[in-house]
C-alpha cells in the first residue's frame, strides 16, 4: 500500500476531511489532495507530523511492503488515554440517560416555590392558618430542592469513572468518524428542543395574564406556578438536548471542548456557581427577616431574566481576556 493510500486510509478513519487535516498540518487543502492521487509526496518534516497526528510510526507511512497500522506508544508513555469505540460509545449513552435526570433535577429547583406561592395564598381565601401556610410551603420547597441536590449528586457519582474524558486524551481510529455520525444524526432533534423550548419562553406569563384579567389573586399565585412549570419544561428541554450534544462534542473536541472554548466554559461556569448561590443567599435573608415568603419567591424568575444577560456579559469578558 502506497503512502497516498495510507493518508486516506488514515484520514477517513480518524474522520477528517481533507480541509481538518490540512488544518492540522498547517497546509492547504489542495497539497492534502495531490498527496492522497499521488501527484506529490509530502516533505520528510510532513510526514513526522502525520505519523504524529495519526498515531502511526513513520515505516507504516513509507514502507510500501507494511500493509497494517504500527501505532507508536508515544501515548501509553506519556500517559495519554486512547478512548476506544467502546468506551466512546458508552459515555454517549450515559450522557444521554444523565440527560434526562440533570433535566429532571432542574425542574424540580424551578418547581420549588410553587407551592409556597399558592400555600402562601390560601388563608385569604379559605380556612386555613396562615402559619401553617407558610411551613407546609418551605417543607414542599426544601423536599424539592432535597430531591434534586440528590439526583445531581447521583449524576456526579455516576460520570465519575469517565474522568478522563475532563483531561488530555486521544481518540482511536474509527471513533471520532462514528461520533461525527452521531451528532449529525442528532442535531436535527438537539434543534427541534432548542426552538420548542424558547417558544415556551416567550409564552410562558400567558397564564399570569389570563388569571390577573380573569381570576382573584389565589389563581395569580396558582398561574405563577403555571408559569415556572412551563419555563420548568423549556428548561428541561433545552438540557437534555444540549448535555447529549455536548457529550459528542466532548469526544471530537470541538466547540467548547477546544481548549479556548473549555477556558471559557469554566469561566462561565464559575459565573453560574456564584450568581445561583448569591441569588439563593438573597432570597433566603430576605424571606427570613421580612417574613414575607408570600412575595419573596418573586426573586427566582428575576434572577432567570437577568441570569442569561449575565452569563453573555461574562462569556465576552472571558473572549476579551483570552
Amino acid at each position: 500500500m502506497i503512502l497516498a493510500d495510507k493518508i486516506i486510509r488514515m484520514r477517513k478513519k480518524n474522520g477528517w476531511s481533507q480541509e481538518e487535516l490540512a488544518e492540522k498540518l498547517n497546509v492547504s487543502r489542495q497539497a492534502v489532495s495531490k498527496w492522497e492521487s499521488a501527484q506529490s509526496v509530502p516533505e520528510l518534516e510532513k510526514i513526522l507530523i502525520l505519523g504524529e497526528i495519526f498515531g502511526v510510526t513513520t515505516d507504516y507511512l513509507l514502507k510500501d511492503e507494511i500493509e497494517n497500522e504500527e501505532f507508536t506508544n508515544d501515548d501509553a508513555s506519556s500517559g495519554i488515554k486512547r478512548v476506544t469505540m467502546s468506551e466512546a460509545l458508552e459515555y454517549i449513552e450515559h450522557r444521554k440517560k444523565a440527560s434526562l435526570l440533570i433535566a429532571l433535577g432542574v425542574f424540580l429547583c424551578i418547581m420549588s416555590p410553587a407551592a409556597l406561592v399558592i400555600l402562601c395564598a390560601t388563608p385569604f381565601y379559605y380556612n386555613v392558618p396562615m402559619g401553617f401556610a407558610v411551613l407546609m410551603g418551605i417543607v414542599a420547597l426544601l423536599i424539592f430542592i432535597a430531591g434534586a441536590i440528590g439526583i445531581f449528586s447521583y449524576c456526579g457519582f455516576k460520570s465519575a469513572p469517565f474522568g478522563y474524558l475532563s483531561k488530555d486524551f486521544e481518540t482511536e481510529y474509527g471513533v471520532a468518524g462514528k461520533v461525527k455520525e452521531l451528532d449529525a444524526q442528532f442535531t436535527p432533534f438537539g434543534v427541534a428542543t432548542n426552538i420548542i423550548a424558547t417558544c415556551l419562553c416567550v409564552i410562558c406569563p400567558t397564564p399570569i395574564l389570563v388569571a390577573a384579567f380573569f381570576g382573584n389573586a389565589f389563581w395569580v399565585c396558582v398561574s405563577v406556578a403555571a408559569t415556572l412549570a412551563i419555563i420548568g419544561i423549556a428548561v428541561m428541554l433545552y438540557i437534555i438536548g444540549t448535555v447529549r450534544s455536548r457529550s459528542m462534542h466532548r469526544i471530537l473536541k470541538i466547540g467548547e471542548f477546544t481548549e479556548e472554548g473549555k477556558k471559557i466554559d469554566e469561566a462561565n461556569g464559575n459565573v453560574s456557581k456564584i450568581y445561583w448561590l448569591a441569588a439563593t443567599a438573597i432570597y433566603l435573608a430576605w424571606s427570613f427577616i421580612s417574613g414575607d415568603w408570600g412575595t419573596t419567591w418573586i426573586l427566582w424568575p428575576v434572577a432567570g431574566v437577568i441570569f442569561p444577560i449575565v452569563y453573555i456579559i461574562a462569556g465576552k469578558l472571558a473572549n476579551s481576556k483570552k
